[in-house]
């Protein structure tokens, strides 16, 4: 009896499982012609899509190249930016950059960057901001689910959440490696900087408990950022550690940022016009990592020896974005060690300025500082070589092996690495004639012509085209 029930229902069972196989494929199909007719959507992952800094003018260049090469694309932007409109944030970008969008931008706000926080984490940062970046990611999918996501600011395990979740092409655009073996190195030899704090160096036991936390959190940015269909770095210093870590050769590339080096080489280059008053300019955020102190020591130090500087008269002017009120408090630390130091009346403070301001303070300085180890790339190093300034760039990363390197046999600028270095460079470039100076800044110029925006938008197209295919 049983048997034959089960028969009578079988028929019954095959017929009601074809027709709901045929609603899914007629369902299907509905979606795939839907989706064919709305516009590609290519999502940006940019918590801080509204400072001031190089990684932003990377994204505003970028989302300009897919507006003008595809016209069935909207781009969006995840951002944490919650104090200023859409339109406010557009304006910023052509206010500070110079980048006019053709069409309009789709500004998701997210409501929880403070899990992405440094502050929040004073333990296990970077894990802590990781998996941060996680719940901030998944709420940007919950918000707005794009058809390709890339992530520009460094938030490699959003990656595998937008792949394997939200069913994504997935890219990314890498600044700086989240961590790299340079970082490993630093606490397995016991080297005190701003990210391994004294009381970890003192002790051999701290150092590898940390150097077991180091490598574990490799392991896991490994994993996650070898998920990415399409990986794109700003420089060669970049490229030899995502490519140690992540492992994905075959879809990585070195895409240089874009610098406005065009706006920069209007200006005119002439000879100096005072022999006795010169300037000095750094272009970069107030973050620990760019080491505004050792630009303030090492200027106080050659204020100090007037035997090599004579009766010049000299001045420091800081340029940079702050992004939060930690930033505000590190400037204000930096005014402090200005007093501490004497040099007060000589360095000035110019934060969150105009791009206008920034060409005059450029095309007037002598010389551009930049004191940031192993910087990843250096969008201010090629700003102040194509503005004309002689520039004194850390002796490590992007600058040491992309930017201030010989062009065509000729020196285009100076590398040093320590307090001492710089304040005997600073003080070298000064004793030079303006003829010899002039020559080198002439010699940079020349040289940053593949770092312009063009050429930005040439290999940044090439890099993204599989997402599109």
């Amino acid at each position: 009896a049983c048997f034959r029930l089960l028969c009578s229902l079988l028929l019954p069972a095959l017929f009601l499982s074809g027709i709901l196989c045929v609603c899914l494929v007629v369902l299907l199909c509905g979606i795939r012609l839907w989706n064919g007719k709305r516009p590609l959507l290519v999502a940006f992952f940019h918590p801080y899509c509204n400072a001031g800094g190089g990684g932003e003018r990377v994204l505003w260049c970028a989302i300009r190249t897919l507006q003008k090469k595809y016209r069935n694309v909207t781009c969006v932007v995840y951002t944490g930016d919650r104090d200023a409109t859409g339109e406010e944030i557009v304006e910023g970008a052509f206010r500070r950059f110079n980048i006019k969008l053709t069409r309009p931008v789709k500004f998701v706000f997210l409501e929880k960057r403070y899990l992405v926080e440094a502050s929040l984490y004073p333990h296990f940062t970077l894990l802590g901001q990781s998996f941060g970046s996680v719940f901030l990611g998944w709420e940007a999918l919950l918000k707005c689910t794009p058809d390709i996501y890339i992530d520009s600011m460094g938030y490699a395990f959003t990656l595998p959440l937008f792949k394997y979740l939200g069913g994504c092409r997935v890219g990314c655009y890498v600044h700086y490696p989240t961590i790299s073996t340079d970082m490993l190195s630093v606490v397995r030899n016991q080297d005190t900087r701003f990210n391994n704090a004294a009381f970890i160096t003192d002790s051999p036991l701290f150092s590898k408990f940390k150097l077991v936390y180091y490598y574990f959190f490799a392991f896991m940015y490994g994993l996650v950022g070898s998920c990415s269909d399409v990986i794109m770095v700003n420089s060669s210093w970049t490229l030899n550690h995502i490519l140690s870590l992540w492992r994905a050769g075959a879809c990585t590339s070195v895409v240089y940022p874009p610098c406005d080096v065009q706006t920069f080489l209007d200006i005119p280059l002439e000879e100096e016009k005072s022999t006795t008053e010169y300037s000095m300019v750094s272009v970069s955020q107030f973050r620990p990592e760019k080491d505004h102190p050792l630009q303030i020591r090492a200027f106080a130090k050659l204020l100090k020896e007037k035997r090599l500087v004579g009766q010049l008269s000299l001045k420091l002017i800081l340029i940079g974005g702050c992004r939060n009120q930690q930033d505000e408090e590190r400037v204000n630390n930096l005014k402090r060690l200005c007093e501490e130091l004497g040099v007060s009346n000589d360095v000035t403070f110019r934060i969150n300025i105009p791009f206008e301001e920034l060409k005059r303070h450029l095309a007037e300085a002598t010389i551009g500082l930049h004191t940031m180890w192993n910087e990843h790339f250096g969008i201010g190093v090629v700003e102040c070589m194509a503005a004309g300034t002689v520039i004194l760039a850390h002796n490590s990363g992007g600058p040491k092996l992309d930017i201030v390197v010989p062009y065509e046999g000729h020196i285009t600028g100076f590398l040093a690495e320590n307090e001492d270095n710089y304040a005997e460079t600073m003080a070298y470039i000064l004793s030079l004639s303006p003829e010899k100076r002039l020559e080198i800044r002439e010699n940079a110029r020349r040289s940053v012509h593949r770092f312009s925006d063009q050429h930005f938008e040439e290999t940044f197209l090439l890099s993204v085209e599989p997402l599109f295919k």
